[in-house]
């Protein structure tokens, strides 16, 4: 005798109900509500790609003015596989300016030498030098024609030679490192939990029709008792990439950021060290966390919570005392603010 058994999922669940080269709609499930707009906010904001950040301007005599273009330029999506692992941030790489190890190099040379119009396309950016991988820096061109985006037009004679430095980022600086075009995510698609108060004219239920998601949830009935402690629990996800990066690897690396900025909160509100434990030498507060010897202390003979330069105590060059420099020209002793 076969017997059913109905049993509750011991972590986060995910459905994929539609996966394309650049596109996956997926059911995210036994998670909260936190969790699952913070994956969303960091895949739209944290995850990073490669893009121009730089633009060397050597000839440019097209219709469009140098800033115009370089703006174009940044906004071409750029091959971005592996980037979080093979490029490093410029900020945190050991070169003076810029190396192969943090950036890609591209170069734009095109002159139009015929009275047809000529277009600039973002096949012509050609990388130059080396490379973190084989893919990166890369720009992406999805068009049957294997053009990729217009970057400008020439007539007869005219002419652009640029260098651009293709950079590391996340989108939380610019737009143009963005690794989506578009994140569609919705909860409690029959609004049983009535998180949302629709506004109507005169029938709610004809004037805001509800999404494809309600297909996978059951509505409630008009005599049903409402539960004021029902959470929601599916998640539903529709993340459209640019290209620069597959979906899932979009994804992906957003949960590893989460990790990583988890970890970092974990280790900041436990006072532990970089590697996740304390650092010998740390001292304990008075709240029983670790603190370390280098935290900021108030200086002797001041407390009630005042800090040195505060109105609790005067500072070495409050009104009490004159400045090391002598009377000034907006009062005596004192500074002209």
């Amino acid at each position: 005798m076969d017997y059913e058994m109905d049993i509750e999922p011991s972590g986060p669940q995910v459905t994929v109900r539609e996966a394309e080269p650049y596109r996956v709609d997926f059911k995210l499930s036994s998670v909260d509500l936190a969790f699952a707009n913070s994956l969303r906010r960091v895949v739209l904001a944290e995850v990073p790609t490669i893009a121009v950040d730089l633009v060397e301007v050597e000839k440019n005599t097209s219709v469009l003015a140098d800033e115009f273009l370089a703006h174009r330029l940044g906004l071409i999506p750029l091959n971005s596989k592996n980037c979080d692992q093979d490029v490093e941030y410029t900020r945190d790489c050991e070169c003076e300016d810029h190396c192969a190890r943090c950036s890609v190099t591209l170069v734009l040379h095109a002159r139009c030498s015929s009275e047809d119009i000529m277009t600039v396309y973002a096949r012509d950016l050609v990388v130059s030098g080396e490379r973190a991988n084989e893919w990166v820096g890369s720009p992406v061109i999805t068009d049957p024609e294997g053009k990729g985006p217009i970057i400008c037009k020439l007539r007869r004679g005219q002419e652009v030679k640029m260098t651009c430095i293709a950079k590391k980022g996340i989108a939380k600086e610019h737009a143009k490192w963005a690794p989506t075009a578009a994140v569609g995510f919705e909860y409690d698609p029959h609004n049983n939990l009535r998180h949302v108060d629709y506004w109507y004219e005169e029938d709610p239920i004809k004037e805001w029709p509800v999404s494809q998601n309600a297909a996978w949830e059951h509505a409630a009935t008009p005599d049903q008792a409402f539960d004021y402690d029902a959470v929601p629990n599916n998640f539903y996800f529709d993340v459209e990439s640019i290209g620069n990066l597959d979906p899932d690897m979009i994804i992906q690396q957003g949960i590893v950021v989460l990790q990583r900025k988890l970890a970092s909160a974990i280790s900041a509100l436990s006072g532990a060290g970089d590697d996740g434990v304390a650092v010998p030498g740390d001292e304990e507060d008075m709240m029983g966390g670790v603190r370390s010897p280098d935290a900021y202390e108030p200086p002797e003979g001041i407390d009630g919570g005042f800090t040195a330069y505060a109105n609790g105590g005067s500072s070495a060059w409050g009104a009490s005392a004159a400045t090391p420099y002598g009377a000034t020209p907006y009062g005596a002793g004192g500074y002209g603010f």
